[in-house]
């Protein structure tokens, strides 16, 4: 065997090995993650709360004319008994305010509230939720808050679901993970590279945990009670933050409240961008944000991705390859356990991926692709650097923010 090719087998055979290692390391947390936290639908078999609290449900919107509806139909098939909707409608120059109108007019269980224009020193949409906190009366005597998306689609059973899961934990503001559409190529390839590198960042059972708690949250989905949120000042507090919901989930904590994080399965979809070019802007905000605008932590973190998720897969395509053509050709001892380690190390990586592409429901076929997702991903995180680096404003809700590098 040539010398060349046993010095690649063995730098295969440590990668795989490395492979194997890291994407097991992982397995085990996945594993004990869905065995301590509960998805959403598990609340529907708990016992029902002897009161249920009134409900008061803000939804942000800013031009959703093509999704809006959706959430409309949604809302209104809540099963939930006590619950209110208030619509605030943020400098909308589409058909936004004439669907929502059309749709809740002689509705007593909606409002909508519009606003015109966003101060200066706020942020669009945390402006717009402390717009209709303040002037709608069903918000200020509501006793839960839930702050929703305009690109969700709760199913019926969604804010009962919620209510009692919040109730039964005993805590004072429940965020969820919604699940994700899977449509678009980049939802399939990229979106659950980037869902699985934020939550490396900020683990669910972390954000769970009551003694090394990492505060976190899903603006898709909040929901706390009045008094929580006024303890830290409702969205006043985080008024300047283009990522109000991981800010917002800090005051809380902060303040000394119990918090919680879940996957919300079947309960709650939502399409988070329906472009590429929506997409890719979109996490870059939510990456810079979340390395709280640090160029070298956002580089490092891409290059640590690339490593793990793409390199080292794709070593382990080359050493199976490698060592498959090799022991035939040659024989031995080496190219066998490069195989076997190869073997091992794809068979961890594909579990893992597969199961999280399931609990998202991203259809299975599309597993292999998580290479390049991976990749494309880092890249993501390393043009959030780049624009640190050079001044480049955020891009979110119709305006341009200038986000200072910490």
């Amino acid at each position: 065997m040539p010398t060349w090719l046993v010095i690649l087998e063995w730098v295969l055979s440590v990668a795989c090995f490395g492979l194997a290692v890291y994407w097991g390391v992982v397995a085990f947390h996945v594993v004990r993650t869905m065995a301590t936290v509960p998805t959403l639908p598990r609340a529907l078999g708990l016992p029902a709360p002897a009161r249920w609290p009134s409900v008061c449900v803000i939804v942000p919107a800013h031009n959703e004319e093509r999704g809006i509806g959706l959430l409309l139909e949604a809302l209104k098939l809540q099963d939930y008994p006590a619950s209110r909707v208030v619509f605030a409608l943020d400098r909308c120059t589409d058909r936004t305010a004439e669907i929502v109108r059309g749709a809740v007019t002689g509705d007593a269980r909606f409002e909508v509230v519009e606003i015109s224009d966003c101060p200066e020193d706020w942020v669009g949409k945390v402006h717009a939720i402390w717009a209709a906190y303040q002037s709608a009366a069903a918000a200020r005597d509501a006793e839960l808050l839930l702050f929703l998306d305009a690109d969700t689609n709760p199913r019926p059973a969604c804010l009962r679901a919620a209510v009692t899961l919040m109730m039964h934990r005993n805590l004072q503001m429940l965020s969820l993970m919604s699940t994700l559409t899977s449509d678009k190529w980049f939802e399939r390839v990229v979106q659950p590279a980037a869902c699985m590198e934020l939550l490396r960042q900020y683990p669910i059972s972390r954000a769970n945990s009551r003694e090394r708690r990492r505060a976190f949250a899903n603006g898709q989905f909040i929901m706390i009670t009045h008094q929580a949120y006024e303890s830290i000042g409702g969205h006043e507090a985080v008024k300047g933050d283009v990522l109000e919901d991981v800010y917002f989930a800090r005051h809380v904590v902060a303040k000394g409240h119990h918090t919680g994080l879940f996957l919300a399965g079947n309960l709650l979809v939502c399409r988070m961008y329906s472009t590429w070019a929506a997409f890719r802007r979109g996490w870059l905000r939510i990456f810079g944000e979340c390395a709280n605008r640090k160029p070298g932590r956002l580089r490092e973190a891409a290059w640590r991705l690339r490593l793990t998720s793409s390199f080292l897969p794709a070593c382990g395509l080359a050493g199976l390859l490698v060592g498959a053509v090799s022991w035939g050709v040659w024989g031995g001892a080496l190219p066998t356990v490069l195989t076997l380690q190869a073997f091992a190390g794809l068979a961890v990586y594909f579990g893992v991926v597969g199961y999280i592409y399931a609990l998202g429901r991203t259809p299975l076929r599309w597993t292999p692709a998580a290479i390049i997702g991976a990749w494309i991903a880092a890249g993501v995180m390393l043009r959030a650097a780049h624009d640190f680096d050079r001044g480049s404003p955020t891009l979110w809700g119709g305006r341009a923010y200038r986000r200072d590098v910490r």
